[in-house]
């Protein structure tokens, strides 16, 4: 009997591998239910839902939502709320979908691991590689896929992800069934090395179950404020404190209490890190439900804030000598002049490498610019080489003759480092150049000339898709942005 019960189990767990091997996509199960199932009435109340909503500009890279998952009718827009603090075209390359339980209990999480998830607006990938290695170097992700087949939580999150976030790359579902505190901790643990800037977690939850409105308004409250301590004992504490009230009709203070939990662990301590409380409604501010036995949605962000850019600057010898090299440089291709200088007598700051351009102007018109955005040669050099280029090599002018050389402006614009924005305001006209980069097409605009035309952050987003990387006025809204710091130096003659 023994051996038949062993030989039993060992069939059973093949079958399961063999289950999980197998690519078997997640159907819908809330689609009609939770939200349409038609895909363009799921788009058009997904439109209508980011156009109304409360929107909130986030103060940094938004590392993770909390977000409710009741039916759109009542919930929607609290989600959307939470989504639309992420810019459109922010790029993650994975969104962590973490929800609790729902169906069923067991000691652990549950990753999707076999397919991808479905919904009436199409096929979101699922990282399978990452679900993988979460299921085969730890226990507390060993656990049946069947987690997910009922389970509307992470799904009503999916097509929001899908809608919004449309350079998201793929995600990695994850529903946790146990209360255990020590479990929770070894499954935020696992999903430590993963908690990064380029993921997004978002975890799924409503708050408060079915008390009368007003109390639904104070409990969600208190819970909320838990949570934005991003201290994992308080928010604990106050669960039990909510419990202790024996508050009329409440079953819960919050439905996804672990998942919440989870990503309190990830959160503590760090200081970079800031909960915000960006909206709330319950069921009851819904025309479909009423006041009494109503459910809490509070819409919540996480994000790290920016490290302060420290400026650059060149003292007064420093841009003589910069100038001096440029004016040489020049003098030298057109007169015949060989002006020969030791590196040894320029700044040390001088001979480090940087991205520059030259501007050459008479009369304060152009008469030529061009220049390098990163170099590894010292930038006294790349100097030298933009200002023979700008005078002689920029193909919209002719070359520079003797009689206007003594007529010419200087400008040279010393370029910081490329930082890759997720946000149009992070943009600080005057102050950075943008670079716009879509396939194979680039091209880019200096800090000063968004402020010499008196252009908004569109205008110049616009003009520089437009003239400068060839992608239409509105291309810069589907490409990759870079800004850079711009350091402008005007000869003072």
């Amino acid at each position: 009997m023994r051996a038949v019960c062993i030989l039993i189990f060992s069939i059973i767990v093949v079958m399961e591998s063999f289950s999980q091997a197998k690519i078997t996509d997640r159907q819908t199960y809330a689609a009609g239910r939770f939200y349409p199932a038609d895909k363009t009435a799921l788009t058009d109340q997904l439109a209508n839902l980011f156009s109304s909503c409360r929107k909130t500009t986030a103060d940094g890279v938004v590392r993770a939502i909390i977000a409710p998952h009741a039916g759109y009718v009542f919930s929607g827009k609290t989600a959307a709320a939470a989504f639309s603090a992420i810019p459109e075209n922010a790029e993650y390359k994975n969104v962590f979908v973490i929800g609790s339980s729902h169906v069923m209990s067991f000691d652990g999480a549950s990753v999707y691991s076999s397919g991808d998830y479905i919904t009436p607006l199409g096929k979101m990938p699922v990282n399978r590689e990452i679900s993988n290695k979460l299921i085969i170097g730890n226990k507390v992700f060993n656990f049946p896929l069947t987690a997910h087949l009922q389970e509307h939580s992470l799904e009503v999150q999916v097509p929001f992800i899908q809608y919004h976030l449309k350079k998201c790359r793929s995600i990695v579902p994850i529903v946790i069934g146990t209360n255990n505190r020590r479990t929770i901790m070894a499954i935020a643990e696992a999903l430590k090395p993963y908690f990064t800037p380029e993921n997004l977690f978002v975890i799924s939850s409503d708050f408060s179950h079915y008390p009368q409105y007003d109390d639904a308004v104070v409990n969600d409250k208190q819970t909320a404020m838990g949570i934005v301590s991003n201290k994992p004992e308080l928010f604990l504490s106050t669960l039990e404190e909510n419990s202790q009230k024996h508050v009329k009709g409440l079953a819960t203070s919050m439905c996804g209490w672990t998942s919440g939990l989870t990503l309190m662990y990830l959160t503590e301590g760090d200081s970079d890190l800031q909960y915000q409380i960006t909206d709330y409604t319950n069921s009851g501010d819904s025309p479909y439900g009423g006041k009494d036995e109503v459910v809490g949605y509070n819409a919540i962000i996480v994000t790290q804030k920016q490290a302060a850019d420290e400026p650059f600057s060149f003292n007064d010898t420093e841009e003589k000598q910069l100038f001096t090299v440029a004016r040489n440089s020049i003098r030298t291709k057109l007169f015949g002049e060989k002006i020969s200088f030791s590196p040894s007598e320029l700044s040390i700051k001088l001979s480090e490498p940087a991205g520059v351009f030259v501007t050459l102007k008479i009369d304060g018109n152009l008469r030529g610019c061009i220049g390098r955005f990163i170099s590894s040669e010292p930038l006294y050099k790349v100097v030298q080489e933009s200002a023979v280029s700008s005078a002689f090599g920029d193909p919209r002018f002719s070359p520079l003759t003797k009689e206007e050389y003594p007529r010419t402006e200087f400008e040279i614009t010393v370029l910081g480092p490329l930082k890759k924005i997720s946000s149009i305001d992070q943009i600080i006209l005057g102050r950075h150049g943008i670079y716009i980069k879509k396939d194979f097409r680039s091209g880019t605009m200096l800090p000063q000339v968004a402020t010499e035309n008196g252009w908004t952050r569109e205008q110049f987003l616009g003009y520089t898709a437009r003239d400068k990387a060839g992608i239409g006025w509105d291309g810069w809204k589907d490409a990759e942005l870079y800004i850079y710091e711009g350091l402008v130096l005007e000869e003072d003659k």
